[in-house]
């Protein structure tokens, strides 16, 4: 699995322009599933977005994590986040997960935040044409990859 974590000032989700989530200070997560993920790269995943220290302390130092702020999370969907590139200059999904694999997973990966956070997980709609608008704090953005756990 891949995430692209942006550390926000607030985000939000619309669908056929209604306003479907939104969220305040906190974390604006892209997920992408690819094939051979599992739930253990879900687990992973889950610690590493609630614990991550990215927001400043009382010193402007990266040092305090959504969970030490209290912030919220939204995470939308984001097959395109496995796109392979290597050949040509029109992108490949060969690698993302179908929906019977992608679906329960990404699901999974909120649910879990969520209990982590205790507090609900904001969420786009898998599958659907949405607008995502968010302010990026900082700006601060991390790429996540389950396998390459750097």
């Amino acid at each position: 699995m891949r995430l692209v974590i942006q550390r926000v000032s607030c985000a939000s989700v619309e669908i056929e322009r209604q306003l479907h989530s939104e969220i305040g200070r906190g974390l604006m997560i892209l997920v992408g599933v690819r094939e051979g993920d599992t739930p253990a790269d879900v687990e992973w995943l889950v610690g590493k977005t609630a614990a991550m220290r990215i927001f400043p302390d009382e010193n402007g130092v990266m040092n305090r994590s959504l969970l030490d702020i209290g912030g919220e999370a939204l995470a939308v969907s984001q097959f395109t986040l496995n796109a392979s590139t290597k050949k040509g200059n029109r992108p490949s999904y060969i690698h993302a997960a179908g929906h019977d694999v992608a679906i329960p997973l990404y699901e999974m990966y909120c649910e879990k935040l969520s209990e982590a956070l205790g507090k609900p997980v904001a969420r786009g709609i898998f599958g659907a044409d949405m607008q995502v608008a968010l302010v990026n704090d900082g700006p601060v953005t991390i790429i996540i990859d389950s396998k390459l756990k750097e």
